[in-house]
């Protein structure tokens, strides 16, 4: 059976099916696919294809006009190309990096800092991030298709929110990289961060939301998240760990560099996913297929331009943040 197709499903998030029906579905999602060149048919691989279906629902329908968009997407942003050497300026504060350590279920730790934000380019921001993903997912064990995302908020202020870099980093994540968190753990964030988690909250699907978990330090039930995930020997002292060590802009690069000679490899494998090989797909059929997809639609844009309602609603609590730095202004610093 394909990986990742016998994991239980959460109640209440997704149609529990049988393996065989499962199967079925993504069968039916590589036939509406269609042919696909090398390294997009390796990319849809059953438990590629199981990811887009449990992001929606095993809705073939949804599952296969996403799964599309990825495909065109990863054609022309190429994310697989992205080297160390293009995106290193964006690492050099340690924004966000993959730690020497993983989880007690193996999965890759991608710590961030959104303090050490240190650009101003939404392009390079997501870039790198896009880089990070790849890596993190380069570096997954067999079995296991999920990592960990451990948020330090030390230092974080108001300046380091961007609704721009938030919906786009949202959508980014959510639409090309479905099912890939596993768990993230917001370390002690401030208390004006409540906010802001809920302007954030409607670009996020409610799966994702549940997989959030607020830590802070000294609370005992919070130490025993850590605990349960994490060799608490191996953690940052900045989590509670015993590890010492600062993150160093040289030796990360020098990792990443070895990581980069193993990406092009990790493309050109001999495990394509149980399909017969076909022919290259050019560009402009992918966009011909995905227009086909977008004009049986019409029910997602009516959701979509619901959920944008609410947003834009959201949004207006811009003006709320700024009266929350108004106020820490006159009442000292928010913790």
């Amino acid at each position: 059976m394909s990986e990742g197709l016998k994991k239980s499903t959460p109640a209440g998030c997704e149609n529990p099916l049988a393996s065989e029906e499962q199967q079925e579905k993504i069968n039916e999602v590589r036939r509406l696919i269609g042919p696909l060149s090398d390294k997009l048919l390796l990319y849809c691989s059953d438990a590629s294809i199981s990811r887009y279906l449990r992001a929606r629902n095993w809705n073939v329908k949804k599952a296969t006009k996403m799964l599309k968009a990825t495909l065109k997407w990863r054609l022309e942003y190429k994310p697989e190309e992205i080297r160390w050497d293009e995106v290193a300026h964006e690492a050099e504060t340690g924004k966000i990096y993959r730690s020497n350590y993983v989880d007690k279920h193996r999965r890759t730790v991608l710590v961030m800092r959104p303090s050490c934000q240190n650009s101003k380019s939404i392009k390079g921001q997501i870039r790198y991030l896009v880089y990070c993903m790849e890596n993190a997912i380069l570096n997954l064990p067999p079995n296991q298709e999920q990592m960990v995302w451990l948020i330090d908020f030390h230092g974080f202020n108001l300046s380091n929110i961007s609704i721009m870099v938030t919906r786009e980093t949202a959508h980014v994540l959510q639409e090309h990289y479905p099912e890939r968190l596993g768990i993230a753990i917001l370390y002690n964030p401030p208390k004006f961060f409540e906010p802001f988690w809920m302007v954030a909250k409607p670009f996020l699907e409610p799966k994702t939301v549940n997989k959030v978990k607020f830590v802070y330090s000294g609370d005992p039930n919070s130490r025993k998240i850590m605990e349960d995930l994490f060799d608490m020997d191996l953690i940052e002292s900045a989590f509670g760990g015993k590890d010492n060590t600062g993150f160093d802009i040289n030796k990360y690069a020098e990792r990443m560099r070895e990581d980069d000679k193993r990406m092009p490899s990790f493309w050109t494998r001999g495990n394509l996913p149980d399909a017969t090989p076909q022919p290259s797909m050019a560009t402009a059929s992918i966009n011909s297929k995905i227009s086909e997809s977008d004009s049986d639609a019409s029910d997602e844009k009516a959701e979509k331009s619901s959920s944008l309602q609410v947003v834009a609603k959201e949004l207006s609590l811009e003006d709320n943040l700024s009266e929350f730095a108004n106020c820490s202004k006159g009442n000292g610093d928010i913790n």
